[in-house]
């Protein structure tokens, strides 16, 4: 196993690092394709001469229209071997979501794959003719990004921004130690890395010396194959993939050994607690994991499956920054089971973590918020509620829609759920439920909210239930209520 490298070394150097020490020994696979050491470090000495051309340097992002794959990781280490920051941005997006991220950014240069999506865009490059009639010698000299990563989001309102991270372009054992990430691991990547965390994790076992395996697309039943084949040792989930990954035959799930792998890690939504014993069930709860952070990455919570069997529900205690809670009054919340708003920082005398483009943090004596509710147990473990702007007040009422959801996908037909608050003459609000049934299942709403009746008090029954057959989720778990929301108060006024 390959050891670590000392915090600070520039992440340029990397490819050069281990190039020397087992060039051909692979670093990245991506279907049918893999990149070698070597071949890493080759290229991306190119694609950084064409970049620098360009006017990629330190402080300059390079924005990254790029799906998961190997030329995706030859970018990112030009970008830092160019001294910019890579901004990794869904292909997929539209063009007026990509012109006010790059209104934001200012990026030095947009690269895309040949003939792929943004290839049309005035000013675009791609990595072809990045290298073309350059030379893949080493640099003269090892350049730093003043940011190692610079992850965007829409966020609750639609409005983007971008965060900068408070790092520079060098190593570091803050990320891979909370990740539980060692050197040399083989990582499955099963989400586009245009989301923060699959980038971050990709790039710290690449940073370790490790491997790491990525899918084009989210398919349930390659997920298990590929750890089988890649041997991985850690995998990345969100539980919308592990409800998928439930739902195949068990015997078709015990085709795959899985032996490999040391921990599966999902984040990004809640995870319903039936799900979660699935889960730990199947695979032990010491190989469970779940982290409940922000992007700002100024604090956040890990805990292991055997740790919430002691605590259900609860998504860990605070394993690095610091935590506190807020009530609807601004004062701090001391008891415990008491509801707040979480605000986080970085202690005292402790660098930045980010910086926004294009947003101010929300901050209040010092201490920023995203917004999310939750309480604390006595033992200070973290059960997680709402945003605060996506609680709905029914009847004078304060309604939690993550609530209503998580017994909403309690239901077998139920494939996701986003539930939302639309107004009402008599109550002010009402609640909405939007259902994506699973394939192939029947189920009406009369049978939902008999389902929803004893499991919920009065209040917060959905007054309406919409069934939909479109993913309610983005390919990182995600769903935007306030957009739904829109979408139907616009339907309704029509």
């Amino acid at each position: 196993m390959t050891g670590a490298l000392a915090d600070g070394f520039p992440l340029a150097a990397i490819p050069g690092h281990y190039a020397a020490e087992k060039g051909d020994t692979v670093v990245a696979r991506a279907d049918d394709d893999q990149l070698t050491w070597r071949e890493l470090h080759l290229r991306s000495n190119a694609i950084a001469r064409g970049l620098i051309d360009l006017g990629a340097q330190p402080g300059r992002i390079v924005t990254l229209l790029i799906p998961n794959s190997t030329d995706l990781i030859v970018a990112a280490f030009a970008c830092y071997k160019a001294g910019a920051t890579p901004q990794v941005l869904s292909p997929r997006m539209t063009a007026a979501e990509l012109d006010a991220i790059i209104e934001l950014g200012e990026p030095a240069v947009v690269v895309v794959t040949e003939s792929g999506p943004g290839s049309d865009r005035t000013g675009a490059v791609s990595l072809a003719a990045l290298a073309a009639g350059r030379s893949d010698t080493d640099l003269d000299e090892t350049r730093v990004a003043t940011s190692w990563k610079a992850p965007t989001s829409g966020g609750s309102t639609g409005r983007p921004k971008i965060i900068l991270s408070g790092r520079a372009g060098v190593t570091s054992s803050f990320d891979p130690t909370f990740w539980q990430i060692a050197p040399g691991d083989s990582t499955l990547i099963t989400a586009p890395m245009h989301h923060n965390a699959p980038f971050s994790t990709a790039m710290c076992t690449i940073f370790g010396g490790g491997t790491v395996t990525m899918l084009s697309r989210f398919d349930a039943e390659r997920t298990l194959a590929e750890v089988d084949a890649a041997q991985a040792t850690w995998v990345y989930l969100v539980p919308t993939m592990m409800r998928r990954i439930s739902a195949l035959p068990a015997e078709l799930r015990a085709k795959y050994s899985l032996a490999s792998v040391r921990s599966f890690w999902h984040c990004a939504e809640p995870c319903p607690q039936g799900l979660k014993r699935e889960w730990i069930d199947w695979l032990g709860a010491e190989r469970i994991q779940e982290l409940y952070a922000g992007t700002e990455a100024e604090a956040g919570c890990t805990i292991r499956g055997d740790e919430w069997l002691q605590h259900i529900g609860s998504v860990g205690r605070v394993t690095w920054g610091e935590m506190r809670l807020v009530d609807l009054d601004g004062a701090v919340v001391t008891e415990p089971g008491v509801t707040g708003e979480i605000y986080t920082r970085v202690p005292p005398g402790g660098p930045a973590t980010y910086r926004y483009i294009g947003a101010v943090p929300n901050e209040l004596d010092g201490w920023s918020s995203l917004g999310d509710m939750g309480e604390l147990d006595a033992d200070g473990y973290l059960y997680l509620h709402d945003r605060r702007g996506d609680m709905v007040t029914v009847g004078g009422v304060n309604v939690y829609p993550a609530e209503v959801e998580a017994a909403l996908v309690e239901h077998d037909a139920v494939e996701t759920t986003a539930v939302v608050g639309l107004p009402d003459e008599h109550l002010g609000n009402r609640l909405h439920a939007i259902v994506q049934p699973r394939a192939g299942a029947a189920v009406g709403e009369e049978e939902l909210l008999e389902f929803l009746t004893s499991r919920l008090s009065k209040h917060k029954l959905p007054k309406t239930i919409e069934l939909v057959t479109q993913s309610l989720r983005d390919d990182a778990g995600k769903v935007r209520r306030s957009a739904l929301r829109a979408a139907r108060i616009e339907g309704e006024a029509r």
